[in-house]
């Protein structure tokens, strides 16, 4: 579904991306793990078309996108959940749902998926009225991902999903995740937290300052000694 093939970008002079390739394929839950700094977000901006790449290339669904705008990527179900969930705060619960559902039409098949988030986020729905800028900061990452899905994605970026929450809403927000890629939608999964991010993943990728270091299946990185000693803990 994704291909991403030898990807260097720039901020400035710093060289943050330095040939970075790896592919995600249809219905898997890839995820990319590394320390702060390492070039993760800048990855996922750049797939997403938010950040321009010096170099390199990327393929979605067979299209090279390099050239494709982020608002036209949207209608090609590329979505990015960003860091920092950024939902609109002074929108009420509803409406952010209703923009991310923006480029679409059917309003049967608008209904059908706003049922569906709110199957999927309970809470969203109890609150629908209530302005974003009062949830807590796990029903923020909630909206956040509920007002992705309303724009049907099949490829959805999430970016730091956990970040900021306590150990109880990051275990329901990845049972979450997994939840969503039952559905059919695959993920690029960037997360600090590669214990809990390899633990659901079917594959992942190390990114050290700028370059892939390490791959493999999540099991096997989870085993490996140099990855338990610098992310997991060990």
């Amino acid at each position: 579904m994704l291909e991403v093939k030898n990807l260097h970008v720039y901020y400035g002079q710093i060289h943050a991306l330095k040939g970075v390739t790896f592919a995600v394929k249809k219905g898997e839950i890839v995820t990319l793990i590394g320390g702060n700094g390492a070039g993760k977000t800048t990855t996922l901006k750049t797939i997403s078309r938010l950040l321009p790449s010096k170099e390199g290339e990327i393929v979605y669904k067979g299209e090279n996108i390099n050239g494709v705008k982020a608002h036209d990527l949207v209608k090609k179900g590329l979505i990015q959940v960003p860091e920092g969930r950024h939902v609109f705060p002074l929108m009420t619960v509803q409406e952010n749902l209703d923009l991310g559902a923006y480029t679409r039409r059917n309003k049967k098949e608008i209904g059908q998926d706003l049922e569906k988030v709110f199957t999927l986020f309970p809470r969203l729905k109890e609150r629908r009225n209530q302005l974003a800028g009062t949830l807590s900061g796990g029903e923020q990452q909630m909206l956040a991902m509920g007002r992705a899905l309303m724009a049907r994605p099949e490829l959805l970026l999430l970016d730091e999903p956990s970040m900021g929450l306590a150990p109880l809403l990051v275990r329901e927000i990845f049972g979450i995740v997994t939840e969503i890629n039952k559905t059919g939608v695959t993920i690029l999964l960037v997360e600090q937290n590669a214990n809990m991010a390899l633990s659901i993943a079917d594959r992942g990728y190390v990114i050290e300052t700028g370059r892939v270091v390490l791959e493999g299946d999540a099991q096997s990185l989870a085993a490996n000694e140099d990855v338990k000693k610098a992310y997991l803990g060990g």
